[in-house]
């Protein structure tokens, strides 16, 4: 690749400081090969999503916000519909909310949350958490929601999945993965190459991470689109909330083995690392939650930074 194709330099200021984003952009482009380069480039087909996700938790009985690390030691943010609107009028292309702890406690995921939500916004978004049945996919998408999101009930349930693709359609399923590494290998699992040299396959968990199932995650998502899931939101456990990036080799590995889109998710603190979920891991949207919850970047600057970067972006 002789020149990085770049329209416009921006810049701006965070509270982290000045990126200058054009010279991080342009190094990030020699590295890569220009097969890939080309897959992001402009093409006038696809654009990359940006998807703010909202925890949320019901506290002293008011469904609130949340944000951990880990799925641990949450703090209240805020009101899940001003977030909402907030990030609408940033530019997000689709919102998710996650009862975080639904299916933990065995509650039903908050219609209400669900109806105020599509009172507010006119950008598509999901609901998931403790949904569980046909009737409770039923009233999510009643309420308003374009999406629900299944993740215990399906791995206690796969069948659950094909039932809810079929009667509600594969579009509107979101099938949520919970995976961490696990180092100890047994036979059958996929083996992948970490960062730092060492094997890890992914182990799928539910209950935040709280249960490991013995189920490798690579081979979990391929039998998920088989079973009419209509997209993947895989987040790491070793990722979620450390703000130091996606899991790549995680995400890149499910990308690489299924063909319906995949949510980066976990980890995301900085627009490098959104930019890192659509040139590295593959993906085809990019979930954030802290780094946006705490006002460091909007949806606009991140937009800003992939579009610089030749990622076609909706405004």
């Amino acid at each position: 690749m002789d020149e990085f194709p770049v329209r416009h330099k921006p810049s701006f200021r965070s509270r982290k400081g000045h990126i200058d984003i054009s010279d991080l952009i342009y190094r990030i482009a020699q590295d890569m090969e220009e097969e890939e380069w080309i897959i992001f480039k402009n093409d006038g087909k696809n654009y990359a999503k940006i998807v703010p996700c909202l925890d949320v938790k019901v506290v002293d009985g008011v469904p609130s916000v949340v944000k951990g690390v880990k799925f641990v030691d949450l703090k209240r943010q805020g009101d899940p519909v001003e977030f909402a609107r907030r990030y609408q009028e940033q530019g997000a292309d689709e919102l998710v909310f996650l009862d975080i702890t639904a299916s933990h406690e065995g509650r039903e995921t908050m219609v209400d949350v669900a109806r105020k939500v599509a009172d507010a916004v006119d950008i598509p978004f999901a609901v998931g958490g403790g949904i569980g049945s046909l009737e409770a996919v039923k009233r999510i998408l009643d309420a308003g929601a374009d999406k629900v999101g299944i993740n215990t009930a399906a791995v206690k349930n796969p069948e659950f999945v094909k039932e809810a693709a079929a009667a509600f359609g594969s579009g509107r399923i979101t099938l949520a993965v919970d995976a961490r590494r696990n180092k100890e290998i047994i036979p059958g699992v996929n083996v992948y190459e970490m960062e730092d040299g060492s094997r890890a396959w992914f182990e799928l968990v539910i209950y935040g991470g709280r249960k490991p199932m013995g189920i490798d995650a690579i081979d979990w998502c391929r039998k998920m689109e088989q079973y009419g899931a209509g997209e993947l939101l895989p987040t790491s456990m070793d990722r979620d909330g450390t703000n130091i990036g996606y899991d790549i080799p995680l995400t890149r590995a499910i990308t690489d083995a299924v063909s319906i889109p995949v949510i980066a998710s976990g980890g995301a603190s900085t627009p490098q690392h959104i930019l890192e979920g659509f040139t590295m891991a593959k993906a085809d949207s990019a979930l954030a939650a802290g780094m946006f919850h705490r006002g460091e970047y909007t949806v606009g600057q991140v937009k800003d930074y992939l579009e610089a970067g030749g990622i076609r972006v909706r405004w």
